[in-house]
């Protein structure tokens, strides 16, 4: 048995299940991972954990499900057939909530008009204390942001999916076979470009053995509206990360030294073309 803490839960991995004892603060948090994993044991079984039990009233809401086999992806060189299950996996999870179910399910946190806020209530902080390179790319990013419109909701010609709300390839399992996902934290209400843009643009996909972002994207039968969302997407998420990156403590760094100047050139050149 091994306990894990993470800053909105603890994690305890048994030999057969996981139990998340969730912060009293983080109530929505527990109730969005149960709820996904009660919708895909329905919907999609196998993808997920299987929800075990819940209590969601508690002072610190826990959540036990089942302990899906695998290893987490991040970090690993993907090949063609790790790269195919990923994102068989993606597609059976973004597809496997029916409409009518769907349309009762909120808006995931994290979305569009909310990273905007952040991104421009962070610009003020961030941009002082940062190297030239990286402060040209935010200057870039922020001037695209205030012409691009992604203060609006979401494009209404782009269809509604079941959204993970987390990129992390650690989420994303393999045992050899088959992809299976865990952390639903953030789950809800989305659309695929959003989504594949979390997965491409987050730093655990490129820190280590990088994700083949534009193999990855092919497997995807993507609409037009959908691919020119994409391209947006990412530039947003692209931007988020930037700033995330530009906060790291240079006393007690979480990443290694050029992380956000590497990102700075991930930026740009998302800016200048993306083929996607």
């Amino acid at each position: 048995m091994t306990s894990v803490p993470w800053s909105t839960h603890a994690v305890e991995l048994r030999s057969d299940s996981v139990i998340k004892r969730f912060r009293r603060e983080c109530r929505g948090k527990c109730e969005r991972e149960w709820r996904a994993l009660t919708l895909l044991a329905a919907y999609a079984p196998g993808l997920a954990p299987v929800p075990q039990r819940a209590d969601l009233a508690a002072e610190e809401p826990v959540v036990v499900m089942s302990r899906v086999p695998g290893e987490p992806m991040r970090g690993e060189p993907l090949d063609d057939q790790r790269l195919k299950a990923l994102a068989a996996a993606a597609s059976e999870l973004y597809g496997a909530v029916p409409a009518e179910v769907l349309a009762e399910i909120p808006v995931r946190p994290g979305q569009q008009h909310q990273l905007v806020a952040q991104i421009r209530a962070w610009a003020p902080q961030a941009r002082p204390r940062v190297s030239d390179e990286v402060g040209e790319a935010m200057d870039r990013g922020l001037d695209w942001l205030a012409r691009s419109g992604m203060e609006r909701a979401s494009q209404s010609d782009v269809p509604m999916v079941f959204g993970p709300g987390d990129g992390n390839l650690a989420n994303y399992l393999w045992d050899g076979t088959r992809v299976r996902i865990v952390d639903f934290e953030d789950s809800g209400l989305s659309d695929r470009p959003f989504e594949l843009a979390e997965i491409t643009e987050h730093v655990a996909s490129w820190v280590g053995p990088p994700l083949d972002v534009e193999a990855f994207l092919d497997l995807f039968d993507l609409a037009a509206a959908e691919r020119v969302r994409l391209t947006e997407c990412r530039r947003l998420l692209a931007l988020v990360w930037l700033f995330l990156l530009s906060f790291d403590d240079p006393q007690h760094p979480r990443n290694r030294p050029g992380t956000a100047e590497r990102q700075a050139a991930r930026l740009s050149a998302l800016l200048t073309n993306a083929r996607h």
